[in-house]
């Protein structure tokens, strides 16, 4: 057992003299009918009526000052002094003053006034404890220096940090503001599965758990697109899923194993379509939370300014590397030249795999305004369809912003027999070394051949949008609990 500081011995000994006086430290309920922030806002009209407030929250400061004590309470809305007296609160006053610790939670009722150094206040008619804080809180004004104790006890984080707090509100609000434009533009939000007998709609490798009573392994999912996309076939011509997802795969400061994005499907549209949507539904968003459409990222300051900037997959190769992907077909010739490059591949890397790693060092962290990389090779591409006029593409894109995919969107692949043979590429992939290949969804093959629409399909990185209308580099800053090696 973890052995106690002087600091806990000494609340726990205030803890027990309280409960000895006959009080609850833990009462069920607080009297609070009005937040901090409110009172602060109607300071001069309850002055005026002389109303009597009901306020709660933690206490951040204490003063003493003979038989009074000032005491500065945050409810999480705001601040607020209240007056604490003898002449006041009576015999409760001392037996309460007596135990009371920076972090306990204190109920107090009163009338708000201003002090004679014109400071607003609540003068404390009764004051009681209803949370008694047994470890001393971290100091306010620098917060935790250590950044893994951030993450790993977030509560903490949020206690001394404004900017935590504010970084999770404005999570908040943006998963608000998404839902408000997609139920605005007729998306019915709907829920699928998170436990999968087959882990389908990304390349990405699945967590896998088992089912005691079916005696089955199941995977969490790492997208929910196909389950999505057989509800377009059922008949539901817009659906938007804001979906936890599971990908078993590294840590950095753009991954975490645990994520959110939001899906979004519209039927009778394609790729085109979904271009000027995802414009529109980050700009909406955008100046719902932020209150404008400038971005800070970085050092540079970003004007969401439709339409964005499009460039195709191969033309962003070139550009960057001076290679052109059409003349090297082979994967062995693809790899050298990348090599040659500086791209990270071996010489026993599928195609598939140059491409991506050609495209994620050299074409990606150049874009810092939002721009669309659009048409991607087949190999790519599994679920999406191929360009009429060029099959060896698909008519996909993504929007890269501050050097990060933000979004991934296809014109969805309807055409059942060409998703077979996808997925058979995919599963040959996997026979060769390939854990993110994706694998045969019979079920999902079964549901094509009832027929789906001309659909385009988005998936749009929640976390990394709250990263970007933060100005954040790290996506553990805008998780409340991201995932960290146990402490030994």
């Amino acid at each position: 057992m973890r052995q106690r500081s002087d600091q806990e011995e000494a609340r726990r000994e205030k803890l027990e003299r309280y409960r000895t006086a006959g009080n609850d430290p833990y009462p069920a309920r607080s009297g609070q009918t009005v937040r901090l922030v409110d009172v602060r806002q109607q300071f001069d009209k309850l002055v005026r009526s002389s109303t009597t407030v009901n306020v709660a929250g933690r206490i951040r400061a204490l003063r003493l000052h003979g038989g009074s004590m000032f005491v500065d309470l945050d409810d999480g809305s705001g601040s607020f002094q209240c007056f604490l007296t003898n002449e006041q609160l009576g015999s409760s006053y001392a037996d309460l003053t007596a135990v009371l610790d920076l972090g306990d939670f204190l109920d107090v009722t009163g009338v708000p006034f201003k002090t004679q150094r014109g400071e607003a206040t609540i003068q404390a008619a009764t004051a009681r404890l209803i949370a008694k804080s047994l470890r001393p809180l971290p100091e306010k004004r620098h917060g935790l220096a250590d950044v893994e104790l951030r993450y790993r006890h977030r509560e903490l984080d949020l206690i001394a940090s404004q900017r935590s707090r504010a970084l999770l509100q404005l999570r908040g609000k943006l998963l608000a503001a998404v839902r408000d434009v997609l139920q605005q533009e007729r998306f019915l939000e709907v829920e699928t599965p998170v436990l999968q007998p087959i882990p389908g709609g990304a390349n990405a490798r699945p967590f896998v758990t088992h089912h005691q009573a079916l005696d089955i392994d199941l995977y969490l999912r790492i997208a929910p697109e196909l389950y999505l996309k057989r509800l377009i076939i059922g008949g539901l011509e817009r659906v938007f899923e804001i979906a936890r997802c599971f990908r078993n795969e590294g840590i950095d400061h753009e991954h975490n194993p645990e994520f959110t994005q939001v899906e979004i499907y519209a039927a009778y549209a394609d790729y085109a379509w979904m271009m000027k949507f995802t414009e529109q539904l980050l700009v909406k968003v955008t100046k719902a939370v932020l209150g404008a459409t400038t971005l800070t990222i970085g050092d540079h300051q970003v004007k969401l300014t439709p339409p964005f900037p499009q460039q195709t997959f191969r033309q962003a190769i070139k550009e960057q590397t001076g290679i052109d992907i059409e003349q090297h077909l082979e994967a062995k010739s693809l790899a050298a030249i990348a090599k040659k490059a500086g791209a990270n591949v071996t010489i026993t890397d599928h195609r598939p795999a140059i491409l991506d790693e050609l495209y994620k060092t050299f074409v990606r962290p150049q874009l810092v305004a939002p721009t669309f990389i659009i048409d991607h090779p087949v190999e790519l591409s599994p679920l999406a369809k191929k360009k009429a006029d060029d099959p060896r593409y698909v008519e996909r894109f993504q929007l890269i912003v501050g050097g990060t995919e933000l979004a991934n969107a296809f014109s969805e692949l309807n055409d059942p027999d060409d998703q077979r043979q996808r997925f058979v590429a995919q599963e040959k992939l996997r026979q060769t070394g390939d854990e993110e290949a994706q694998r045969i969804d019979e079920e999902f093959l079964e549901a094509l051949e009832y027929g789906m629409p001309p659909t385009a399909g988005l998936g749009l990185g929640i976390d990394r949008l709250v990263m970007l209308l933060a100005n954040e580099h790290s996506i553990k800053e805008v998780i409340a609990f991201p995932t960290l090696k146990p402490k030994v």
